[in-house]
């Protein structure tokens, strides 16, 4: 693993070095990034090709593949980057003490930012814009099924730092395919990573989250849920659920579980469960409802309130009120992301106050769970940590801060 060691201490290097590029200079690399992306579109969606022949979990192709309009997409995040200030030197606080100490809370980077991720090409271009927009270095261990995608975006990442004059090492790609690197990686590197993000499933995040030896931002499952409250506007409600559900349904923000508040059973949840079969959706449900569809629904078990899909497939349950959803949600939520459908000011702060997710949402499609909608330009991830960050992970929770203290030869008596 004595490469992977080398790796390390080239990262340490680099980020003492990118500390002191300017952010025009970081700004014209990404630039350059894209241009290199445009020139080389047919041979990126070529490499693509070789992931996309060996790839055996059907499951994960929306994720994998990369078309004319994921570039596009790639594209567009890396210009919403670009756009943004430096989020680096920025005063947060300042105040002067009683002392007379004239005291400031900046912006800092992190340093080195380790990122593991599953199957997601799009994360190696977004990760790598991110951290040198935020004067970080990143480490980049991709999946196996999309290495070919991920080797040449980071190739073509290293070119723009190289035209720049900007260490190459502030972005590594490990090519080995070897799974023990993860192990060394987690056990082996605190020296040299200063933050661990893992982008996957949830075998991967909990075990990166169970071996690391440095701090971790992320989350395991993205077990999302929709409240529908007895008042609330049907087709709207239709509309959101179906979006939440149906939209994209392999992402860690698309709805798993949908509770129903029991009054309005007969009418609006029998006409929402109906929407999201007739859109090919399989619905599990409990006793309560399965009674009303003549027991023709699969009849949910404990592990489906547990169980993050990923899939066509979504958990439906009834309950009492706003306080038994609440309630639900936290007996099985992830932290993630919840909303609450509904025109009763009173319960839907009930829901927002009392839910512990990272993103609480009213009246909005969980699938807005994402650091570009949230005006982030891209996110690194999502983290359902209590500590920050938290929610999505986008340029400006990509710092660390320090206290800058002045005053005027201060002694303490």
């Amino acid at each position: 693993m004595k490469d992977i060691l080398t790796i390390g201490k080239n990262s340490k290097r680099a980020f003492e070095n990118l500390k002191k590029i300017n952010h025009k200079r970081i700004n014209k690399t990404l630039d350059d990034y894209i241009k290199l992306i445009l020139i080389n579109k047919k041979r990126i969606i070529r490499e693509n090709a070789k992931d996309l022949k060996s790839l055996k979990r059907k499951n994960v192709l929306d994720r994998l593949i990369l078309n004319e309009k994921k570039i596009e997409s790639i594209i567009k995040s890396i210009k919403e980057i670009k756009k943004f200030p430096s989020p680096i030197g920025k005063t947060l606080e300042s105040w002067t003490a009683k002392n007379k100490l004239n005291i400031k809370k900046v912006t800092t980077p992190i340093g080195v930012i380790g990122v593991i991720y599953e199957s997601r090409p799009n994360v190696t271009a977004d990760v790598a814009a991110l951290c040198l927009k935020s004067n970080n270095c990143s480490i980049l261990r991709g999946g196996s099924e999309a290495f070919y995608s991920n080797k040449i975006l980071s190739d073509l990442f290293r070119k723009s730092l190289n035209k720049n004059k900007i260490d190459q090492n502030c972005m590594q790609f490990i090519k080995n395919k070897n799974r023990k690197i993860v192990d060394f990686l987690l056990s082996k590197m605190s020296k040299y990573i200063d933050v661990i993000v893992p982008r996957g499933g949830k075998g991967l995040v909990s075990k990166v989250q169970k071996f690391s030896n440095v701090h971790v931002i992320g989350h395991l499952e993205g077990l999302c849920h929709i409240y529908l409250d007895k008042e609330s506007n049907l087709n709207n409600a239709i509309k959101v659920i179906l979006n939440a559900k149906m939209r994209r349904t392999s992402i860690c923000g698309a709805l798993e579980t949908l509770l129903i508040n029991e009054k309005v059973l007969k009418t609006k949840g029998i006409k929402v469960i109906n929407s999201l079969i007739e859109n090919d959706c399989e619905v599990i449900v409990d006793k309560k409802i399965n009674k009303l569809f003549n027991h023709n629904l699969k009849l949910a078990k404990e592990l489906d309130w547990q169980t993050e899909y990923l899939d066509a497939k979504i958990s439906v349950k009834s309950v009492k009120d706003v306080k038994e959803a609440v309630k639900h949600v936290l007996k099985y939520g992830t932290m993630h992301t919840d909303c609450i459908i509904s025109n009763n000011k009173k319960n839907t702060s009930f829901f927002l106050n009392n839910v512990n997710s990272a993103i609480a949402m009213h009246n909005v499609s969980t699938q807005f769970a994402d650091g570009g909608e949230f005006g982030f330009g891209g996110e690194i991830g999502i983290s359902t940590n209590k500590l920050p960050p938290r929610g999505p992970v986008g340029l400006n929770q990509l710092t660390s801060y320090k206290y800058i203290v002045k005053g005027r030869s201060v002694t303490r008596p």
